[in-house]
């Protein structure tokens, strides 16, 4: 401060010779008082517009540090509040991840419980079909699901561990910022009467501490916080995007699949149904067969009986007519008619005898294709319980939805 403060003798008030008061020595003392005055009032005066100047360039200071604090908030804020958002979107997601993880786990269940179903079926059907074909790739596919989903829910978590990281870091900046445009309100706000008490409390001290950023610092800090934010909210949108796509691509693969198996245990069940409905055709069929050749048996049964009779009427004639006289017996028409007969009839006897053992064959033949229709309906029947009732009770609540 450029005081224009001149350092003033003091004269000295001498008494004339002869022991009178000096006038002109008195004069002097005078005058050089009231100058002296007038010079302390300029000082009064310059000081006062000097601190007063200062002090409003200090206000114009403070205000401009508080409209660069508040700027330096509102973007801060303006960030945390994206961030949050994505955390509660990384929240929710991760949310529908772990019950989408969830949701494999009952079809994989049934798929695994309808493959050991089918193991149950008689040994002749156990042979792999279209149905356990798909059964197993079920299994895969629900399988191949299930593991990138766990990897997800894991990037999930280290995603939202690094955005809170970012989210914390910003409420610190933002907390010192609220705290920092406090003090300097409340600075613009003093006066020299309202701290009187301030100084009685404590000692303030003037000095900057050596740890002091740069203003270019104070900036960057904020904008290394932002900048962090952003890069952690870019990697978050991005992983978003990705768990999207990767449910509904699972989604959409499981529910294909599902509709295959479906499909597939459909068309069985037709062809069980079909082929079943033809052996028990075939089954009626054979059984009427049956029935008549055990009628058509014992038709010959009885053919032989009357047969047998006539031939015995025949023999009895024959040896009747032996008991003629040596004269009597000659070969005449009567007797080779009945010798004929006799021959005729026991031909006749021995191919309905014949017959009877071959309907015997044939009804033995009959028998075995009943007993085979019989457990190969059985069977059949077994597998379409299994393929149509068991397994379908515990696949009918398998829906596939978008997770």
């Amino acid at each position: 401060m450029d005081h224009r403060w001149r350092t003033m003798s003091v004269p000295q008030c001498d008494r004339q010779q002869g022991g009178g008061p000096n006038l002109v020595n008195i004069e002097v003392t005078r005058n050089h008082s009231e100058l002296f005055r007038a010079e302390c009032l300029r000082l009064i005066s310059e000081t006062d517009k000097s601190c007063k100047r200062m002090q409003s360039d200090d206000n114009k200071q403070l205000d401009q540090r508080s409209r660069d604090i508040q700027f330096q908030k509102k973007e801060l804020e303006l960030k945390l509040e994206e961030i949050i958002v994505e955390i509660d979107e990384l929240i929710d997601l991760q949310s529908r991840v772990v019950k989408a993880l969830e949701a494999c786990k009952e079809p994989l269940r049934v798929t695994v419980l309808c493959l050991e179903e089918r193991m149950k079926r008689r040994p002749p059907k156990r042979l792999h079909d279209e149905v356990d074909r798909e059964l197993l790739k079920e299994r895969e596919v629900i399988e191949g699901v299930a593991s990138p989903l766990q990897r997800v829910v894991e990037q999930i978590t280290e995603q939202i561990r690094l955005n809170r990281s970012a989210k914390y870091h910003l409420e610190e900046d933002l907390k010192e910022k609220c705290e920092a445009q406090g003090i300097d309100s409340s600075c613009a706000l003093m006066t020299t009467h309202s701290i009187n008490n301030l100084h009685k409390s404590r000692n303030t001290r003037t000095a900057l501490p050596s740890l002091a950023v740069t203003p270019k610092q104070w900036e960057n800090i904020s904008d290394i916080n932002i900048a962090k934010a952003e890069q952690q909210e870019t990697n978050s949108r991005a992983l978003r995007a990705l768990v999207e796509s990767l449910l509904e691509q699972t989604a959409a693969d499981m529910q294909k699949q599902v509709q295959a198996t479906t499909a597939a245990f459909q068309l069985k069940v037709q062809e069980t149904k079909s082929a079943k409905s033809q052996m028990e055709d075939q089954l009626a069929t054979i059984l009427s067969e049956i029935g008549s050749q055990q009628r058509t048996r014992e038709d010959l049964h009885v053919a032989v009986t009357e047969t047998e009779h006539a031939l015995s009427l025949a023999q009895a004639r024959l040896a009747l007519r032996h008991q003629r006289s040596a004269k009597e017996q000659c070969l005449d028409r009567a007797q080779s008619r009945i010798l004929g007969e006799v021959r005729q009839l026991t031909a006749h006897i021995s191919k309905l005898r014949e017959a009877v053992a071959q309907s015997e064959e044939e009804q033995r033949a009959l028998v075995c294709c009943q007993l085979q229709l019989q457990e190969n309906i059985e069977m059949e029947a077994n597998a379409l319980y299994i393929d149509e009732v068991v397994c379908a009770q515990h696949r009918e609540p398998i829906i596939i939805h978008h997770f």
